[in-house]
């Protein structure tokens, strides 16, 4: 979530144990622990409230769907969950033909698709459409 790494942690928490000493760090331990549980609560309680006023139409509504990654992802591979998805392999195996759509049917070439239109003749004057000037 914040990214930060074993070593990293040990030096925040020899700083905060300088800077705030030893008597006061596990008090602001309970205080940050009460906050981060007021916080998820109130999250909760938001996430309850939010699906409960969208109604019955919206019950199987993921928020995590709103996550632009997410958005992304399921933009390019559809809505299926594909779990863990390499891209690069699903690339590679569509460039080898093995997630080829079933071929579309024969185009009968022998038809023209519509009717040839006879050239005008010297001196005629092509079709005006009145509405449409």
């Amino acid at each position: 979530m914040f990214n930060i790494g074993p070593l990293e942690f040990l030096l925040l928490a020899a700083i905060a144990l300088i800077v705030f000493g030893p008597d006061r760090l596990p008090e602001l331990a309970k205080d940050a622990g009460r906050m981060l549980r007021t916080l998820r609560d109130v999250a909760q309680g938001a996430r309850t409230q939010l699906n409960s006023e969208l109604g019955p139409e919206f019950a199987d509504f993921d928020l995590s769907s709103l996550n632009p990654r997410t958005a992304i992802k399921n933009a390019l591979l559809g809505d299926d969950d594909f779990g863990s998805l390499n891209p690069k392999e699903a690339i590679q195996r569509a460039l080898r033909g093995e997630d080829d759509p079933a071929p579309s049917p024969a185009i009968d070439l022998s038809k023209p698709a519509r009717p040839v239109e006879q050239p005008l003749a010297p001196g005629e004057h092509p079709p005006i459409d009145l509405e449409a000037t």
